[in-house]
């Protein structure tokens, strides 16, 4: 077996691990024992697992194969965020970014799902890129063994190990359905990376059928990208608003919240834009809309990036927004900016890749005749 032929245990889910394990003829317990030691010690190769056998070793050795994506470059950031453009398979420039957020005890990793994004959101520097390709389950985890490995193994009980991930960076998760649940699945086990069902979440701009598709494979904290309180600005802001309004989505989200087992909310995520979505008639209409919804409302200020056309709303303007949101019984805060002096600020993720959609082309071309 060739090495292009070979097996890449690090993107694979307990149970497809297991499956593995039983079609060379080995026990599904050999399956924990390499599971461990891939995502919880961090093992780049199969000598370092000292507890399975030197006959095992070698089998695998010749079949398998821990390959994670590689890290191009790691920027940190004056608050202490780190960004890592990450290359992944087939070289080149297809790149994307993983952003780690420190926060006091707790540090949150914003994971990427896929080489650029298929989507077209107007104030998201990544979408303006266009897409390539979606990323494995491989390429998925990796970026958050990549992120782990840099603070030491998992028992390490220092300030900064992962305590939340989050699939908000580049790309749509639910666009890549089976990649992402297998990661996620992979991030909730306790045998790998053990963090809890509320520390792992999940942000859509809102593909409908796959959201009840979600709910049937696993419960990890949901997030939506809404972004506007009416259809007609939404279809602006964000254009599969047009094929999956707004009523459909949040139907979607109650069925999500009544087929969990436990209480939970949805995150609202509100970029709040000047003179676009953030005048004190829109947070009005924003909270009668989720009225019937338990949920929580984080307001992001839009981070600005070159052509985006857009403005970064004044702090007093936001906090007006945040004020009538809370007045009127939600739970809201506002991000704060984060690694925007690297480019790793929510909105600005671009990556370095090759786009297969001439979106980017389509950009530059609309930009240079807007400048003439």
């Amino acid at each position: 077996m060739t090495d292009t032929q070979k097996v890449n245990l690090l993107g694979l889910s307990p149970d497809k691990l297991i499956e593995f394990f039983e079609s060379i003829g080995e026990k599904k317990f050999r399956a924990t024992q390499v599971m461990k030691w891939i995502h919880q010690k961090g093992a780049e190769s199969f000598e370092e697992m000292t507890d399975v056998s030197k006959k095992l070793r070698a089998k695998l050795e010749d079949i398998c194969e821990i390959r994670a994506p590689e890290i191009v470059s790691q920027n940190i950031s004056n608050d202490g965020t780190r960004k890592w453009v990450i290359r992944t398979a087939g070289g080149g420039n297809n790149c994307v970014e993983a952003v780690l957020i420190p926060d006091g005890e707790r540090a949150t990793l914003c994971v990427s799902s896929q080489v650029g994004c298929s989507l077209d959101c107007s104030f998201c520097s990544t979408g303006k890129q266009g897409f390539n390709r979606n990323l494995t389950a491989a390429e998925i985890i990796g970026q958050v063994w990549i992120a782990i490995k840099s603070f030491g193994p998992m028992d390490h009980n220092g300030p900064r190990r992962v305590t939340n991930v989050v699939m908000m960076g580049m790309g749509e998760p639910l666009m890549n359905f089976e990649p992402v649940v297998d990661a996620m699945t992979l991030m909730m086990h306790d045998n790998a990376y053990g963090l809890s069902k509320r520390r792992v979440t999940l942000s859509t701009s809102g593909v409908v059928p796959r959201i009840y598709d979600l709910v049937k494979r696993t419960d990890v904290s949901l997030a939506i990208s809404l972004h506007a309180p009416n259809n007609q600005l939404r279809n602006e802001l964000v254009p599969i608003n047009k094929k999956y309004p707004i009523e459909e989505l949040l139907a979607a989200c109650q069925h999500y919240l009544d087929n969990l087992p436990d209480k939970r909310h949805i995150t609202i995520e509100y970029t709040v834009i000047a003179g676009v979505n953030d005048q004190e008639h829109h947070a009005h209409e924003l909270a009668k809309l989720l009225e019937n919804l338990e949920c929580k409302i984080n307001l992001i200020p839009f981070n600005p990036f070159p052509n985006s056309g857009y403005e970064k709303p004044s702090n007093n303007q936001t906090r007006r927004f945040q004020k009538i949101l809370a007045d009127a019984g939600y739970t809201v805060t506002v991000r704060t900016t984060r690694g925007d002096d690297i480019d790793a600020a929510c909105g600005q993720l671009v990556g370095d890749f090759l786009d297969r959609t001439r979106r980017s082309d389509k950009y530059i071309e609309l930009k240079q005749v807007t400048d003439n």
